[in-house]
């Protein structure tokens, strides 16, 4: 601890004060990590206040856990309320955008500061909103820390908890103990554990993981990869229709295979075997145009893109996908909340989600109607909360989502039917003279995903693209200028930067 304070070089009223940041995501245990924190100094014979910041939106729930302990003496210290740049000699980051968020703030710093963090991802929001990939680079901040830090400790700190059965705060704790940040015995950390009194073996098992991730670099095991084909059940019958569509699968091309195999799984899954027929009848339609001279790229993104447009959301998939076991299963993991669980979903239906599911005709007819459309919209447009984790919303989702026989009846099925066939014919048109273009024409399926507001944009951008198709036809380059296009309708939501890629093939076209 006396080279720590000579190096602070900070006036004697200050310089015995250790300060130390947490900056965690909600559901992350940053309060139980910084509560550890509290005990082990208090028990150790020191002064300690322990503070908490709650974050913005934009990082879905972030908060700044802030510590300051000195040790104990009859003259009563005063600490901050929260932390300073350039004065923090203890920075924990529960994910790896956070480790970016702590540099920028100046929390960081390469005279002073331990920064202990998790090299793995939980998205912000704004990550998400990208249509595309969003996904900040890591590498990049990786390349800051270690630039910015005295001590640098990184390792996927959340797996390394999770393969002990435990959550990261307790790797996290155990990545503090290992650095030597802290002039307290390994022993006593772990009695702070212990003194929760709550999942201390699990958390204990934790703890060893990332005290030897940060002292001799141990990274978690490789995780098993789960196949990603979903298990197909049912009848006798059922699976011997299954087998029969796998065995037309085994007759494509070999480099066609995988990801017919995946699209098929997905067809059959969201809607039955009879569907996954008309799914093979496409993509082998589209297989007798292909050869193998083009390494049957066009039949590579055709089964992977018309299984997407067969698999569209609406309120029957929405409602199906959110009453399924492995969700319910899976988001009782990610909070660590055994048995008791409040889920509430919410759901903001518009008037053409309700005409969608209504009959064809009828369907077709009210959606045809600004008045009828109006009164939907009036009497269904409203934000609604549902407790799932109650009977009667769950009955009422688990009703909808068992409408997939009913699916084919309506609406908004006519409608994705049509949609789909419009675009086969558009994207195979200029086949014969231009097959990279029909190619990317394919590809542009990528940009309509979602449900609700999301689809609407997203068909809005795709009509735009492939509107350019007239201006890019005749071009040998116009393959590579539509994928271009493509990339600039997944950089925003509003498709500004799709408009303006549009007024740059406009100016030459």
């Amino acid at each position: 601890m006396n080279a720590l304070l000579a190096d602070r070089g900070a006036d004697a009223g200050t310089a015995a004060i250790l300060k130390l940041a947490v900056m965690a995501v909600g559901g992350q245990g940053g309060g139980v990590l910084t509560s550890w924190i509290e005990t082990l100094a208090r028990a150790e014979g020191y002064a300690c206040q322990a503070t908490s910041v709650a974050g913005v939106a934009q990082r879905t729930g972030s908060t700044i856990y802030y510590v300051e302990m000195t040790p104990a003496s009859d003259e009563q210290p005063v600490f901050a309320l929260a932390p300073s740049g350039g004065d923090v000699d203890v920075l924990i980051a529960s994910e790896m955008m956070e480790v970016g968020r702590a540099i920028m703030r100046g929390f960081v710093t390469p005279d002073r500061t331990t920064l202990i963090g998790s090299t793995h991802r939980a998205l912000a929001v704004s990550e998400k909103m990208v249509p595309g990939d969003g996904m900040a680079n890591a590498d990049e901040v990786r390349a800051a820390a270690e630039i910015a830090a005295k001590h640098l400790i990184l390792a996927q700190m959340d797996a390394l908890a999770v393969e002990q059965g435990s959550v990261i705060s307790a790797s996290l704790f155990g990545a503090l103990a290992g650095s030597g940040a802290l002039p307290f015995e390994r022993r006593a950390f772990e009695n702070a554990i212990r003194a929760a009194g709550k999942g201390v073996d699990a958390s204990l098992r934790a703890f060893n993981a990332g005290f030897d991730a940060a002292t001799r670099g141990v990274e978690p095991a490789k995780v098993k990869q789960a196949s990603a084909r979903r298990e197909i059940v049912g009848s006798e019958n059922q699976l011997s229709d299954w087998h029969r569509l796998r065995g037309r699968i085994a007759r494509l091309p070999d480099g066609v295979q995988p990801m017919a195999d995946a699209g098929l799984a997905k067809v059959v899954d969201y809607q039955g075997i009879a569907y996954g027929t008309q799914y093979l009848d496409r993509l082998e339609q589209i297989t007798s145009r292909d050869s193998a001279a083009h390494d049957w790229q066009l039949t590579r993104a055709a089964a992977k893109y018309t299984a997407n447009a067969m698999c569209y959301d609406d309120i029957i998939r929405v409602a199906d996908l959110k009453t399924r076991a492995p969700r319910i299963e899976r988001i009782k993991a990610e909070m660590n909340a055994g048995e008791v669980m409040q889920l509430t979903e919410y759901f903001h239906p518009r008037a053409e989600e309700i005409t969608g599911l209504m009959p064809a005709k009828l369907g077709a007819r009210l959606d045809a109607n600004p008045k009828a459309r109006a009164r939907l919209g009036r009497l269904f447009a409203k934000g609604r909360r549902l407790r799932t984790d109650r009977l009667p919303a769950f009955l009422m989702l688990y009703f909808l989502g068992g409408l997939k026989g009913y699916r084919l009846k309506t609406h908004r099925h006519a409608i994705e039917v049509a949609h789909l066939e419009n675009w086969l014919e558009q994207a195979l048109e200029p086949l014969t003279d231009n097959y990279a273009l029909s190619v990317e024409l394919l590809k542009n399926r990528r940009v309509i995903k979602g449900y609700s507001d999301t689809h609407t944009r997203g068909l809005g951008k795709f009509d735009k693209l492939m509107a350019a198709t007239a201006m890019l036809r005749s071009r040998e380059d116009g393959a590579e200028w539509m994928a271009r296009l493509r990339e600039a309708a997944l950089q925003d939501q509003d498709g500004k930067a799709l408009d303006g890629a549009l007024e740059t093939v406009k100016s030459f076209a």
